[in-house]
């Protein structure tokens, strides 16, 4: 690592941002820095393991979560340039299994997130199924061709899933006859001497220096996170913030077959109606500072990752943590922001508390589905809450608010002290109102309701000790019971269901339909990741 004034001033400036982790015994981050080929840092801030003492240094292993989605990719590409599957390829070509849909689903589709299926994460966690469940790539694959659902018709709009990269492993699987994490050793891995990287499926598996995970309660205090979902090419791989450099190093310089592996990664796509996306191919398009960037972000129980490519200025940003509240999108940017010698935000052109509040959309013609949002200050930062998860908002320099999060299209304008929009992607823009108070949920919702495409049942019934309220019972073809979850009204049309797993906090929006006596004969639910799912009533 080169060392001058100039480095030492730098890594002081970087340091100065881990304040809350150096000499703590709390989880912690690694940070690596690629500037112009050069390694700049490569550091880490807190604990790997409180239970140890173990520091978190550039060489610890962690799990890396959805940034494992773009070498799952570049296996698929990989076999694409020797001739054995073609991009436009029907999906059920390589996976017969899969139910035939009324669209066809191929698997560009599946790369680029536009191909409409559900969510399987989502799919399980409707029926009480967090992630903290041992669950089998067999039976998880069992699950996802029992459905039939289609969130829109693909290739129309982006929405994350991950199912798509699920279903992207088995291919490689199939046709190079190896395991997705032996194909990645012999033709990524080792070849770029990324060699404290791995597809690793089962979660109970050692794996020499990984970092405990950690959650943190509200108290402040720490304890382990579980997880033991078995996991592909959707998010299996462990790596370190040094192997991740590796390979960005790769996109500059490439010399795997095939040539134009970071090219065709990068390449954007348009969806139907001319609508432009902001996923390439297992990698996110975006800008920092007026420049374009290129990366993904990874997200699972006690871990997190960013890994930032701003390839104008040479530079890569890796930053991974072991605590579920720690923020490496956010960290990368500021660490991004001290090499470049740029500020990481601009200031607000308005008082944040005016934004303060419940929003809401109601379905109309330019967005068919509803939407909430919640918005709060905290600590001086606007925080966003959707969907039940809560993400940071920065001004932008078109007087719009951004996620600090990846993979999310979502940029909120404020019209009026009663007004906001949101633009969603694909043309979608959401009008919320503020929602002042919430009336009770209508009476006759009380009853049984089926959804055929994942076999959970729910059976809304009166909360106790709530006149008003109204509960809903969950059960699927995993969990008998998959516990109590609370419904509350939003308008006349929506309803909210709140829901608690084991490290999350979940909202779904339900919709009742009803035929032309007014009865109601199912709901429309939409997620985070699911639209228009329907459970039927019987």
């Amino acid at each position: 690592m080169p060392f001058s004034i100039d480095s030492l001033s730098l890594e002081n400036r970087i340091d100065a941002l881990f304040a809350a982790q150096r000499g703590q015994a709390v989880p912690g981050y690694a940070v690596g820095v690629l500037h112009q080929g050069q390694v700049l840092l490569s550091k880490g801030y807190g604990l790997a393991s409180l239970e140890h003492g173990l520091p978190v240094r550039g060489d610890t292993v962690f799990r890396i979560a959805s940034v494992s989605k773009q070498f799952t990719v570049s296996a698929v590409l990989m076999l694409a340039s020797e001739g054995r599957l073609r991009l436009d390829d029907d999906m059920r070509t390589h996976l017969p299994e899969m139910p035939e849909l009324q669209a066809v689903v191929t698997i560009e589709h599946l790369m680029r997130n536009c191909s409409g299926l559900p969510d399987f994460l989502e799919m399980l966690r409707l029926g009480g199924v967090g992630l903290e469940f041992s669950l089998s790539r067999a039976r998880m694959l069992q699950l996802i061709a029992a459905n039939r659902h289609l969130s829109f018709a693909p290739g129309s709009r982006f929405l994350y899933c991950n199912t798509n990269f699920l279903l992207l492993g088995l291919i490689v699987e199939r046709l190079s006859g190896q395991s997705l994490d032996g194909f990645l050793q012999q033709r990524i891995f080792k070849p770029l001497g990324m060699n404290r990287t791995a597809m690793c499926r089962e979660t109970d598996v050692p794996v020499a220096g990984l970092a405990t995970p950690y959650l943190q309660g509200p108290d402040g205090s720490f304890r382990r996170a579980q997880h033991a979902f078995e996991q592909g090419g959707e998010g299996g791989m462990v790596s370190t913030v040094e192997d991740l450099l590796l390979w960005s190093r790769h996109y500059e310089q490439p010399w795997l077959a095939p040539l134009d592996l970071p090219a065709q990664l990068a390449s954007p796509t348009t969806l139907t109606g001319n609508h432009a996306s902001t996923y390439a191919r297992g990698v996110e398009l975006g800008s920092f500072a007026g420049r374009a960037t290129l990366g993904h972000g990874g997200l699972w129980p006690g871990f997190k990752t960013e890994f930032l490519r701003l390839p104008e200025a040479g530079l890569t940003v890796v930053v991974i943590a072991n605590g579920g509240h720690l923020e490496p999108y956010r960290i990368a940017r500021e660490v991004a922001a001290e090499v470049l010698a740029v500020p990481a935000y601009i200031q607000p052109a308005m008082d944040m508390a005016l934004l303060v509040g419940e929003w809401f959309s109601a379905p109309h013609a330019g967005q068919p589905e509803p939407a909430l949002l919640e918005l709060a200050v905290r600590d001086g930062k606007l925080i966003a809450t959707q969907w039940g998860m809560p993400f940071q908002l920065t001004p932008a320099a078109d007087g719009g608010w951004a996620p600090l999060r990846g993979a999310y299209e979502f940029k909120l304008w404020p019209r009026s002290a009663e007004l906001l929009e949101v633009e969603g992607g694909a043309g979608l823009t959401q009008r919320f109102t503020r929602r002042a108070e919430r009336p009770a949920p209508p009476a006759d919702l009380e009853g049984s309701y089926r959804c055929e495409h994942n076999g959970v049942q729910w059976v809304i019934g009166a909360a106790p000790g709530d006149e008003a309220g109204l509960q809903v019972r969950i059960s699927g073809p995993v969990l008998a019971d998959g516990g109590v979850w609370t419904l509350r009204g939003l308008s006349e049309e929506v309803l909210e269901l709140q829901g608690q797993l084991y490290w999350m906090k979940s909202s779904q929006l339900l919709r009742p339909r009803r035929d032309a006596q007014g009865r109601v004969t199912g709901l429309l639910v939409d997620t985070s990741r699911v639209r228009n799912l329907l459970f039927v009533r019987g």
